[in-house]
């Protein structure tokens, strides 16, 4: 039986972080400054402090200039819309960041309004999705665009295929949908309430798992072919012995593996992509900030 290609999100987000390197530098040269991304984390969440100090050295590795702000976890949703509306007005920081979730004193939605639409990298702000439904210039959540990317780089043209995204959240499912109708393809939205899921995934050419449930889209819902993108990362409980449960995605990878045209892993798949995402919006951002035309191919 024939196994699906494996999508190297991994070696496609060091090209992209290669690539976004080589034009900071050449904006750097232009404008005298580096790109620059303001990161900002309320307390001290375990995955939260890893995310930031991993887009922390990412930004660095980029040759853009990294903004880091770690507030004390009973800062006052005040404070921090405060610190947020300082970020929006530095000209030095092209991409504002608040690290989510936040503490339950802080409204996040209200937070993320306060974002400069021109500087929500993050892609999070209603005026970023407004922009991505209209198909105006704006910046778009990072998973979604490293999934987009993924797959135009599997298949190149994506007119006319049929398309399945599980999953509606604002982040992922959403803007997903969106920037596939954008590529030309029939796009199904499906989710929890969906009638007959498994058949209505059976006739995707491209799949999109992103509804937080390990192992649920199993092999048998995989059309013989298909490109499979597993958004979805999430811990099983520990066998016995081990102190760790090993990570999956949404998607039962060795069974769908065998049917499939095309897979990723995870991990390795589309977590690598997000950063490297981010770093590119930035320096689209950085150049709209500065007037000028961001970087063709990006």
């Amino acid at each position: 039986m024939t196994q699906a290609t494996r999508i190297d999100g991994k070696a496609f987000a060091a090209r992209l972080r290669e690539t976004v390197g080589e034009h900071a530098l050449a904006f750097a040269q232009k404008t005298g400054r580096k790109p620059g991304l303001a990161v900002v984390l309320v307390g001290e969440d375990p995955a939260s402090q890893v995310y930031v100090g991993s887009k922390h050295k990412a930004c660095i590795a980029a040759n853009m200039e990294s903004f880091e702000h770690r507030l004390p976890a009973d800062t006052s949703e005040a404070d921090l819309l405060a610190l947020v509306e300082q970020l929006n007005a530095d000209p030095a920081v092209d991409g504002v960041l608040v690290q989510l979730p936040l503490p339950p004193q802080i409204d996040e939605q209200k937070v993320i309004a306060t974002i400069d639409p021109d500087k929500d990298v993050d892609g999070f702000h209603v005026i970023s999705a407004g922009r991505l439904s209209v198909g105006q210039e704006g910046f778009v959540p990072c998973t979604p665009l490293g999934c987009i990317m993924l797959l135009k780089d599997l298949h190149g043209d994506l007119s006319g295929m049929d398309a399945v995204v599980i999953g509606r959240s604002n982040i992922v499912g959403k803007p997903m949908a969106q920037l596939l109708v954008d590529a030309n393809a029939t796009v199904t939205i499906a989710h929890s309430r969906t009638k007959n899921l498994a058949e209505v995934v059976r006739r995707a050419d491209i799949v999109v798992a992103a509804v937080g449930r390990a192992e649920m889209v199993r092999g048998d819902w995989i059309k013989p072919g298909a490109s499979v993108i597993d958004v979805g990362i999430n811990r099983l409980p520990p066998e016995p012995g081990k102190e760790k449960g090993r990570l999956v995605g949404d998607v039962a990878y060795d069974e769908a593996a065998a049917v499939a045209g095309a897979i990723t892993p995870v991990p390795g798949g589309v977590g690598p992509m997000t950063i490297a995402v981010l770093l590119r919006n930035t320096l689209v951002a950085a150049h709209r900030n500065a007037s000028l035309d961001p970087p063709e191919g990006l």
